[in-house]
């Protein structure tokens, strides 16, 4: 045991280096993840090739063996060749045993599982890192999907580099060798061979790439909509459309299909040319032998050779026809890995001012403009303006689409305004260190989605030290604490330690929000903002925790969203957008009397208001 963890400490498994965006050429992507581990490639390469050395002189200790057994006397044959015997028994016995145990060890347990992983792990670090607006435009299971699937192509296409064609390079050139030194004339065939075996794989081989990629495409497009249709079940199940998500997914699997199926037909192609390409060398390179055997120009010994390495070619040529193919599908899934992550390549910026504390709250929006696609027409904000002091709680109303969340969204550097600049306690935000930015706001949002994690894990999320006490406390303020405590799971965890299920599916809408509202209390963050926070409360819920929310906005700026009028009326300053722009800007008697879009609203609804005597 110790010997084998001893080499899987020899390479980092999961690194705590950051890498850095990685570059979107093959080559280059290739070597940006083998940091910390060339010197054990390097290792494993040198390895490789003493193994195919000594395998091909085994060949000509074969053929020596044939020519002593055929003109040497058995009474002096131990006395005149003892000495070889016993080297050729040290390297078959122990060099060679002890080369591929060196070799497995450094394989296996060195690089096989700590690379992928750690490629792996890199790649997911570098994803968390994008912006919001990558994962708007792909499907989460497609990206969780090409992670992997880059990962391990990757690790595969490394080591069959390293090692598998080191060795069977050197094999090549010391076959080449061994049969120029029985006669130069049986060269001329094993070196045609090796031509046309090539010129078969160059032909091949961007064939097999492109269609590689067109598979790792088509499969993780298939994985994307299989998880879309899985993570969307409920809604499947409630509009009767199993039967059509079968069908909008089926197209994805005649894709793959018709494009796997042209990559088998490349593979058989290749596979039955090689064949013909190997009997037709050791036919070859039998007459030649049996020809000049009858000259009496070539020993039987080298003959055993010849033939033993040809057919020995033979059998080699097939595995490594499917470990080049094997390789270029592995390089068409990492090319298809690349395209991903060169869109992904907008990392979100950090800078210097890091861990800088908002102790105060002003928010500014100024002469901000913006539109999800560069190219577009339509503003979801245009041209806005607005001002918050310090400990201020501004309500924003507006019908669908009025641009509130993108608001918020850009407060957060989820996006960037197109034009204009916002400001925290006159600082602007593209100064300020993004991670520092966002642990200095609070938010909960009407689309609650709870980690699949234990609910002390939710609302502890972002918290590194907090005590169960503390997490028990928040719960209580959010109202949660009692619907808590009855929880059970199917793995018998009661109470905190229960998990929620993908999303939070386990749990009630009005549940989901109140844990998220526990987060956000036990956060307790300068700036707060609420965007439909109270939407999946129902009203006696609402009211129990109106006390909670009151508490929560003293000493706060809080910003806060909603369609019920009656959760924001209270709030010291309320605003109207439509279009993307500030329409009415007052407080709730203010707009009242201005009779206009507010009043509007109003005059449709009706309820209790929060913190409103």
């Amino acid at each position: 045991m110790k010997i084998y963890n001893l080499f899987e400490k020899l390479t980092p498994s999961l690194s705590n280096k950051d890498l850095g965006p990685p570059p979107n050429k093959l080559f280059s992507f290739i070597l940006h993840y083998l940091d910390g581990y060339k010197w054990q490639l390097f290792f494993l390469m040198l390895i490789s090739a003493a193994i195919a050395i000594l395998e091909v002189s085994l060949f000509g200790f074969m053929g020596d063996i044939v020519n002593w057994l055929s003109h040497k006397n058995t009474n002096d044959f131990f006395n005149t060749e003892l000495q070889t015997l016993l080297i050729i028994s040290v390297i078959i016995l122990i060099v060679i045993p002890i080369l591929s145990l060196i070799h497995s060890l450094i394989s296996y347990q060195a690089l096989q599982t700590n690379l992928w992983m750690n490629i792996c792990w890199q790649t997911h670090r570098f994803l968390l890192q994008q912006r919001l607006s990558f994962y708007h435009n792909e499907f989460a299971g497609r990206i969780a999907t090409k992670v992997i699937q880059t990962s391990q192509a990757l690790r595969d296409s490394v080591l069959k580099i390293v090692d598998v064609f080191v060795y069977v390079s050197i094999y090549f050139g010391s076959v080449v060798f061994l049969m120029g030194t029985a006669d130069k004339r049986l060269i001329f065939p094993i070196l045609t061979w090796l031509i046309l075996y090539i010129g078969l794989q160059i032909y091949f081989i961007p064939k097999l790439k492109k269609v590689s990629s067109t598979v790792a495409h088509h499969r993780s497009s298939i994985t994307g909509k299989i998880v879309d249709s899985y993570t969307n079940i409920t809604t499947v199940k409630a509009f009767s459309s199993s039967k059509d998500e079968l069908y909008y997914s089926k197209p994805s699997f005649q894709k793959f299909l018709n494009s796997s199926y042209d990559q088998n037909r490349l593979l058989t192609k290749l596979g039955v040319c090689i064949q013909l390409l190997n009997y037709l060398l050791v036919f070859s390179v039998s007459l030649i032998c049996i020809y000049l055997w009858s000259k009496n120009s070539i020993s039987l010994g080298a003959i055993a050779i010849v033939i033993s390495l040809s057919l020995r070619l033979n059998g080699m040529s097939q595995w490594i026809m499917y470990e080049v193919s094997a390789l270029f599908q592995n390089i068409g899934t990492v090319l298809d890995g690349i395209e991903l992550l060169n869109k992904a390549n907008k990392k979100e910026q950090k800078t210097t001012k890091s861990d800088r504390q908002l102790f105060n709250g002003e928010i500014e929006f100024k002469n901000i403009d913006f539109q999800y696609e560069k190219h577009s027409d339509i503003k979801i904000i245009n041209n806005l303006s607005l001002k918050i002091s310090a400990g201020e709680k501004v309500g924003i109303v507006g019908r669908s689409g009025a641009g509130k969340s993108t608001l918020i969204n850009l407060l957060l550097k989820f996006y960037d305004p197109n034009a204009g600049d916002i400001f925290l306690d006159k600082n602007n935000i593209d100064t300020l260190d993004i991670n520092s930015l966002r642990k200095n706001i609070a938010l909960v949002t009407q689309d609650t989605s709870l980690l699949h994690r234990s609910i002390k894990d939710n609302i502890s999320y972002g918290e590194k030290e907090v005590s169960l006490e503390q997490i028990i406390n928040a719960a209580k303020k959010a109202h949660a604490h009692n619907f808590i405590t009855e929880l059970k799971d199917s793995y018998n965890n009661t109470g905190y330690d229960v998990e929620v299920g993908d999303r939070g599916v386990k749990l009630s809408g009005g549940q989901r929000q109140r844990i998220a509202i526990a987060r956000v209390i036990l956060k307790n963050a300068p700036i707060l903002i609420l965007d439909e926070a109270t939407s999946a409360l129902d009203s006696e819920t609402e009211h129990a925790i109106q006390s909670s929310l009151e508490f929560l906005m003293k000493n706060k700026t809080v910003i806060a969203i909603a369609h019920r009028l009656s959760t924001i009326a209270a709030m010291d300053k309320l605003i109207v957008m439509e279009n993307g722009k500030i329409i009415e800007i007052g407080s709730h008697s203010e707009l009242l009397r201005k009779n206009g879009i507010y009043s509007s609203l109003w005059q449709h609804q009706s309820g209790g208001f929060i913190g409103l005597n």
